[in-house]
């Protein structure tokens, strides 16, 4: 420990905040472009506990210019500097963030938003690839819920449910070409934009009972109407490997 003169006390460092990043983008050309994403960019999400989750897009050659900044992660600020490339190539768990995000700034003529905007659209092929695979992975762990159930495993058949309500999820929102929100934003994003043939209400309402009690004839019934739009889609080929065990997953007569 340095010695410090008599009544003098280190001074503390200021850390980065959302506002200072603003202004200091707003003067620094090689910012390129910011998004907001996370709650503040849900209307209606954020508490007095909600960060700023910026993406700061920057160039290639000058990710210097935003020193000071980089790999900020306060209460007020989670900040991630990203080259434009780097943005676009942006995937998985942060592809629904950034589909939703608020574009701050872009000096791009568009190309910014643009890329926020191609987030939330599946292609054609890559969307149905990713439901084929999430609708079995459903299937799956539906059919160990309700057999789990009937032989008494009752642990277990709750476990399997909410993960079939996950999959399901995933599956859903694949088939109609869009990223799985995140479970905080489910209920936003799905009275805001619901998805086609789906009531909003019932189908959350339904998802919270099964995790809830994991109620096998519940999850039948949700199993009936997910088969009909399966095979409408042209996914049945994947429920016929089921086989007879079909009979067990379906609603009861």
């Amino acid at each position: 420990m340095p010695n410090l003169p008599e009544n003098t006390a280190p001074t503390p460092r200021t850390l980065p905040t959302y506002d200072a990043l603003l202004a200091h983008a707003s003067t620094a050309p090689t910012v390129l472009g910011l998004v907001l994403k996370g709650s503040h960019a849900h209307d209606g999400t954020a508490t007095q506990h909600s960060d700023h989750d910026v993406y700061a897009i920057v160039s290639d050659e000058r990710e210097a210019a935003l020193e000071g900044f980089a790999d900020c992660r306060t209460a007020d600020l989670d900040l991630v500097v990203v080259t434009v490339e780097g943005f676009r190539r942006l995937d998985g768990l942060e592809r629904y963030g950034i589909a939703r995000g608020r574009v701050l700034l872009d000096r791009l003529d568009g190309e910014i938003a643009s890329i926020v905007a191609a987030k939330g659209h599946l292609e054609a092929g890559e969307a149905s690839r990713a439901a084929t695979g999430w609708l079995d992975a459903y299937a799956n762990s539906h059919y160990r819920s309700v057999k789990n159930a009937r032989d008494g495993h009752l642990l277990a058949a709750h476990l399997d449910a909410a993960d079939s309500s996950g999959f399901l999820l995933e599956f859903l929102f694949a088939l109609y070409r869009r990223p799985r929100p995140y479970n905080k934003y489910l209920t936003w994003e799905l009275e805001r934009f619901p998805l086609p043939r789906w009531d909003a209400a019932g189908l959350l309402a339904t998802i919270g009972r099964i995790a809830a009690d994991s109620d096998t004839d519940l999850q039948r019934r949700l199993f009936g109407q997910v088969e009909a739009v399966a095979r409408e889609a042209g996914h049945g080929p994947v429920l016929d490997d089921w086989g007879e065990d079909l009979r067990l997953m379906r609603p009861r007569p």
